[in-house]
């Protein structure tokens, strides 16, 4: 049942309103908005990341398809035009702030209509510098999208939620590399009238624009302005938002510069941000030389863009498990360093193995270990920041930082390597063993700052099954969660592990 603070025809809740939904959720009421939400905001937001990495990967693709050669391509420019995209991507990953700044419908219109045309006028290259300058605006549009969703997700969803929400997100990113794999295949293997590549940049980058102009009208900025949800469900919408931060206000508009001077100096940034930039390395090569692989161990160039599929289905069903597994349990830790032996096995399996059957178990292991590693430590740098303008702050360290791993990663397989790139599966191999090491070692950091806050502030008391504070402050006698944002700063706020 609602309580009756919610349903008083006052659009602001009290306070005892707002205890009550803390206390007795998840209630009837507060299921549907949490169960409602994920239906129009991240599984929109996945539908459009489907298309941003279907329309990054397509270059991959392109390559496997004879662009290289139409356009007199050599290696190191092919690996350039890889390059150039993590560059712009990195340069403007501040962008991820612009969703707290500007309303989300807008902003992310912008976005992927801007990369949806872009990706669109790959097609008409006619050389190299074309091919760069477009790559160049691909990175420009995708750093304001990608690095967003997760961040605008938090202003949606408790803690405890919030990871297999950006798990549904993330997932898009093996699924769209897995039919990006299929629809390459497709296209390739028949006769055009235009050549197969150019083909394909145009199939993957047109549904973007169309997908881009409907976000404009589909996305809510907010809970208030979710046309899904009725003005009961808004109401606990509203009080779900109280519990994260402690008051209810408006949480777009602007940002709070101390706040992004202490996530610049705040250590555990750093060490989620070099997770990322390790689990990078590998990302980004995977899918850019796995269709090369494939071909290398003996598979035709279509066969190897079939074959590049299974994997990256594989890694979209790990993703959404091992998410939903790090939100119940609150261990995120365990979780990250369990997915970073998974792919460190499969690294070790393509660099020692020769025969087509080991390498390609590798490989499904691989992204398998990779792909759920990322969409795990976004959630836990969204867990651990102690304010809205610091979880902004937070994504946009770790990708500026993080993103940089593709620079290295998109340049360890030459061609003097193949067939194997020995070279490249243990450089791939050490940075998934580094990535479990700084998972215990942010792990452990967190354990200590809890206990120092449990000196400072006194137990908090257990959480429940859904992971809201229970109890009262033993130090001060206050119940644990009236009124106090359980999320933000404050004597309730606790690390995640």
């Amino acid at each position: 049942m609602l309580p009756l603070a919610a349903k008083s025809q006052d659009p602001r809740i009290s306070c005892a309103g707002i205890d009550l939904i803390c206390w007795f959720v998840p209630s009837p009421e507060e299921v549907t908005p949490a169960y409602d939400l994920p239906r129009d905001r991240e599984e929109g937001g996945a539908k459009v990341g489907q298309k941003a990495y279907s329309t990054g990967d397509a270059i991959v693709n392109a390559k496997t398809a004879g662009m290289t050669k139409d356009l007199d391509i050599s290696s190191p420019e092919y690996e350039w035009l890889l390059t150039i995209f993590y560059i712009s991507y990195i340069v403007f990953e501040w962008f991820a702030l612009m969703w707290k700044v500007l309303p989300p419908h807008v902003w992310a219109c912008f976005c992927v209509v801007g990369w949806g045309t872009v990706a669109t006028l790959q097609s008409a290259a006619q050389s190299w510098s074309g091919m760069m300058a477009a790559r160049f605006f691909l990175g420009f549009f995708e750093a304001g999208y990608g690095p967003g969703i997760p961040y605008l997700l938090s202003f949606f969803y408790l803690r405890h939620e919030i990871g297999i929400r950006i798990g549904i997100f993330l997932s898009a990113a093996p699924l769209a590399t897995c039919f990006a794999g299929a629809l390459a295949y497709g296209i390739t293997s028949g006769h055009a009238a235009i050549a197969n590549w150019r083909l394909l940049f145009l199939v993957e980058g047109l549904p973007c624009v169309a997908t881009g102009i409907l976000t404009f009208f589909v996305l809510p900025d907010s809970p208030e302005k979710a046309r899904f949800l009725n003005e009961e469900e808004k109401a606990v919408a509203r009080a779900r938002g109280v519990r994260q931060v402690g008051a209810e206000e408006e949480r777009v508009g602007g940002v709070k510069w101390a706040d992004i001077a202490a996530a610049l100096v705040d250590p555990k940034n750093y060490l989620t941000a070099f997770m990322y930039f390790s689990c990078n390395v590998s990302f980004s090569s995977l899918p850019v030389f796995l269709p090369t692989i494939l071909n290398e161990m003996g598979f035709s160039s279509i066969n190897a863009q079939g074959l590049s599929a299974p994997p990256y289905f594989l890694a979209f069903l790990v993703v959404i498990i091992s998410a939903y597994i790090a939100d119940r349990t609150q261990q995120r830790g365990y979780v990250l360093m369990c997915l970073s032996v998974i792919g460190a096995v499969g690294y070790i399996l393509l660099a020692t193995t020769s025969s087509v059957g080991p390498r390609y178990t590798g490989v499904c292991l691989a992204a398998a270990g990779i792909f759920p590693a990322i969409a795990n430590i976004l959630p836990w740098v969204l867990n651990n920041q102690g304010s809205d303008t610091k979880r902004g702050a937070g994504i946009a360290i770790l990708n500026i930082v993080g993103q940089c791993g593709p620079l290295l990663g998109t340049r360890m397989y030459p061609t003097g390597d193949a067939p194997y790139y020995r070279k490249g599966m243990w450089v791939c191999t050490a940075f998934m063993i580094f990535n479990g090491i700084l998972a215990f070692t942010l792990r452990t950091l967190l354990n200590w700052e809890n206990k120092r806050l449990d000196q400072k502030y006194g137990e908090v008391g257990r959480r429940d099954a859904n992971g809201i504070v229970v109890g009262e402050n033993p130090k001060t006698g206050e119940q644990i969660g009236a009124g106090v944002g359980d999320e933000n700063d404050g004597p309730t706020f606790r690390y995640v592990l």
